[in-house]
């Protein structure tokens, strides 16, 4: 049997804010696990990917973000390359587009509106139906602070959009802060693959304030195989193989998915998960019959 030749894209360092060693071990790990396989590994940089005029690889497995390398892995997968995680699936997982998708599919997500970055009026945000929110540069993920910032006044709001605006980000999500546990998970889609933890108890968020705005976690009862089932229910959603997220959970147990990610760094269950997300690109690479997933996200607000 030949061997499975896999052409491997890292994530360009400044799309990995405080996981730069934690993306670069998770994706170090798998391929590793790749090779002692049979398959041989051809890695490149998100840079040296896009440098290359022609590529012909038909496996592709990838962490990268920068929006040009998605659309060229989008362009390699409409000539039949496999990809995992699929440029498709990446752009679907662009906060706006990610939400659109979790509340289109009835995934439990926060309320939350589209709201552009330009507008002039300071009372913006008077209509909207809950006190403190949540303001989130809709058009990618966190690379900054401020790309995930809790408001509690109108003003603070405006002058997050005003800053927003002048980075030439066009629209934010703000959703309605909620109370209780933040929970974070990791998940193989195809493998069964599942971890969750309380991240500030483990000391792993990327911006480490988010704890004194919920306080320190309850441990809430909740149903843990539900958010197993919900979280790969959002993954398939937005079309992800490997991907991770965050939740809240509240006091009765109930719970909403607040993020979801393109492979994340599963830096407390790498050891583990390594294994789970090589299996799952050799599957997909190897198999006959599953079509690249490109589905197409609702178009028009749902909310």
């Amino acid at each position: 049997m030949e061997h499975l030749e896999i052409l491997a894209v890292s994530r360009n360092k400044k799309y990995s804010p405080n996981h730069i060693g934690n993306d670069e071990a998770i994706f170090s790990l798998t391929l590793a696990e790749l090779q002692k396989m049979g398959c041989k590994i051809q890695l490149y940089d998100e840079d040296e990917f896009l440098a290359q005029e022609q590529n012909g690889s038909q496996h592709i497995m990838t962490m990268a973000r920068q929006k040009q390398v998605v659309k060229k892995l989008q362009s390699l997968e409409y000539r039949g390359a496999k990809v995992v995680n699929s440029g498709f699936s990446i752009e679907n997982s662009y906060r706006i587009n990610m939400h659109k998708a979790l509340e289109y599919y009835n995934i439990p997500v926060p309320r939350s509106l589209v709201v552009s970055t330009f507008y002039n009026d300071a009372g913006v945000f008077d209509g909207f139906p809950f006190q403190q929110f949540w303001v989130k540069r809709g058009d990618f993920h966190a690379m900054h602070r401020e790309d995930v910032t809790f408001v509690s006044s109108r003003q603070e709001g405006h002058e997050i959009l005003r800053e927003y605006g002048l980075r030439d980000i066009q629209e934010a999500l703000v959703s309605e802060h909620l109370t209780g546990d933040l929970v974070k998970f990791y998940g193989v889609r195809s493998s069964g693959f599942f971890y969750w933890f309380y991240p500030f108890e483990n000391k792993h968020h990327k911006y480490t304030d988010y704890e004194n705005i919920n306080g320190q976690a309850s441990h809430y009862v909740f149903d843990t195989e539900k958010l197993k089932v919900i979280a790969n229910a959002a993954a398939i959603a937005v079309g992800v193989e490997v991907y991770g997220g965050d939740a809240i959970v509240d006091k009765d147990g109930n719970f909403k998915i607040i993020d979801l990610n393109d492979w994340p760094s599963f830096a407390p269950c790498r050891e583990e998960a390594a294994p789970y997300i090589a299996s799952a690109v050799f599957n997909r690479f190897t198999e006959n019959t599953r079509e690249p997933i490109r589905h197409k996200l609702p178009q028009n607000n749902v909310w």
